[in-house]
Order: C-alpha cells, then sequence, then structure tokens
C-alpha cells in the first residue's frame, strides 16, 4: 500500500497544503490555544516555536506499540516544545524547557529519508501538532529523495480539526493520547479545559480520515487510528469514560495501548496524588473498563510495575 502523501505529491494537492499551512503560521491558530502571533517573523506563543521546527532527538525507537516497531523499529522524530505542556510530562526537559536544535525544511527532509534509509517501517513524528506547517514544507523534499513509508501523527490530542484536515490525504497512521475526561482535571494539569472536547473532536475526524488500524502481512501497520491512554492514579484520567467515548463513538475495533508508564515527572509532585505510580490493581481495572466498553484490540506489550 502505498503511502498517503506519494500521491497527494503527485497531484499538487501536498503543494496546495503547504501554502496554506504557511499562510496560517502569520497569525497562528494551529491548535485551540489560538495564539494569534505571527510565527513567519519567529514571533512565539505557549508553544514556544517560531518559523522553524525545533528536533531534540531522532532514531529508530524500539518502545513503541508493537504494530509501529516490528523488526526495525519505528522511526522516530522528536520534536520539542508542545502546546498542550502537561506539568507530569515524562520528557519535561523537551516539552517545557525545549532542549533541541532548529531545523530547515531541507534538514527536517534529511532526517525522514535518513530514518527510512535505516531500515524504519514508518516516520513517526512525535509532538507535531505545533510544526504541522513545518513538517508540510519539508514533505515534498522527502519525496523526491525516495520517501515512501508511512508517516505516523503522534500528538498529544489537542487538535484542532481544521488542521487535521489540513492532514487529510497526508498522514497515513494518526496516534493520539486521549489524557483527560474532565474538563477540571486538563485545567488543572496542563491548563486546557477544553481538552477532553478537543480530544473527542480529534477522535472522530482521525477515523474518518483513515479508519481502524490496519496491518500488512508482518503485522505492521499501514494506515489507520491507534489511540494511547496513560492510566493515571486515582482515576484522574477518567479511563472508563474515555474507553465507552471511543467503542461507541469512534470505533469498537480501535486499537488501543492502555498505558501502566505513568510515574511522577516534571511538576508531578505539585499535584500529592501525582506523587505516585499507579497500582497493578489500578492497571487491571483500566483494562477492564476497557473490556467492558467493547473494545479488543488491546497493544499486548509486557508490563512492568514498580508498587508504591
Amino acid at each position: 500500500m502505498a503511502a498517503a502523501y506519494v500521491e497527494a505529491y503527485r497531484t499538487e494537492r501536498l503543494r496546495q497544503k503547504v501554502e496554506k499551512a504557511l499562510r496560517w503560521l502569520k497569525k497562528c491558530s494551529l491548535c485551540p490555544r489560538l495564539c494569534r502571533v505571527n510565527r513567519l517573523d519567529d514571533e512565539k506563543g505557549v508553544c514556544r516555536t517560531g518559523r522553524y521546527a525545533v528536533i531534540s532527538s531522532y532514531g529508530p525507537h524500539f518502545g513503541e506499540e508493537d504494530p509501529l516497531v516490528g523488526r526495525s523499529g519505528s522511526g522516530t522524530i522528536f520534536f520539542s516544545h508542545c502546546n498542550l505542556l502537561c506539568l507530569f510530562c515524562q520528557n519535561y526537559d523537551i516539552s517545557h524547557e525545549g532542549h533541541g536544535v532548529a531545523a530547515s525544511p531541507e534538514q527536517l527532509a534529511g532526517v525522514m529519508v535518513e530514518l527510512q534509509n535505516r531500515g524504519c517501517h514508518n516516520i513517526n513524528f512525535v509532538t507535531p501538532t505545533h510544526v504541522v506547517p513545518q513538517i508540510l514544507e519539508a514533505l515534498p523534499l522527502a519525496v523526491e529523495h525516495g520517501l515512501t513509508v508511512p508517516l505516523v501523527y503522534n500528538c498529544g490530542g489537542y487538535e484542532r480539526v481544521p488542521t487535521l484536515k489540513l492532514l487529510e490525504g497526508i498522514v497515513d497512521i494518526y496516534m493520539p493520547d486521549f489524557k483527560f475526561w474532565d474538563p477540571q482535571v486538563a485545567d488543572a494539569l496542563c491548563g486546557a479545559p477544553d481538552y477532553p472536547q478537543r480530544a473527542r473532536e480529534a477522535l472522530v475526524e482521525m477515523h474518518r480520515q483513515v479508519g481502524d488500524l490496519t496491518l500488512d502481512a508482518s503485522g505492521i501497520a499501514q494506515r489507520g487510528l491507534l489511540v494511547r491512554h496513560l492510566v493515571m492514579p486515582e482515576n484522574l484520567a477518567g479511563t472508563e469514560e474515555v474507553c465507552a467515548f471511543i467503542a461507541r463513538r469512534v470505533s469498537p475495533n480501535t486499537y488501543i495501548n492502555i498505558m501502566n508508564q505513568y510515574r511522577p515527572c516534571g511538576r508531578a509532585m505539585d499535584v500529592p496524588a501525582l506523587g505516585r505510580r499507579i497500582t497493578a490493581e489500578e492497571y487491571e481495572e483500566a483494562v477492564a473498563a476497557a473490556r467492558r466498553a467493547g473494545l479488543s484490540r488491546l497493544d499486548r506489550r509486557t508490563r512492568r510495575f514498580v508498587l508504591w
């Protein structure tokens, strides 16, 4: 199956999307923060990213979900900064402190092609929401140098539907988080009380574009939606409600990773409930909630716990 963006490049649709996305940077409204700063002039809003994307690191990643990793790894590109800024972020130095190096379109395209040449099964954009125009701008250059593997949009779930529509026919695999169900929790932990609504809208739109996750004969993801949900202490994530929504409003055939790796990071200790890892019982209850909702495509990697 050919990656969607290759056809978009051939038909000039990709060029048109690049032009539109760059215009949006002049008064940035890519995400729900709606900062309206002129990023073409290197002005910076909540995401603290100006004209060029900042890359923290890149390389084959073997810790992602099974359908992305295969035998040769997922070709991850970690972008610095973030539009959501959860206070407990496990990549706090990247998302909040912005460690990384600015990359021109040519450099970003070169990274994509290098990862494909190293055998990676896909190009996995980690935290891409605030750099959609920069990704699109680099993509034609990457295609011209032979890029053909699927693109993964690995995001926090705090999206605007118009931006996602710009990615239709470009992104092959959407991999959003659905972090919180309760607006008050979202407000307290990332200053985004509208997060639950935006995430719900995003998942529906993503599924409309790419459908359920499809795999090739080797079990490698080619196209579709893969959802992540991080189980949190004291059920702060609202797992039961999240899973019920996915099963009823998105698809009961959604591939979902119920994740157990929460640990106190960043400023998590500012919130008493976040000061510990989850227990085995909390995790098992989360998996049971997913199954009660009718979700059966659960990522099967080995789970480990440190009980506090």
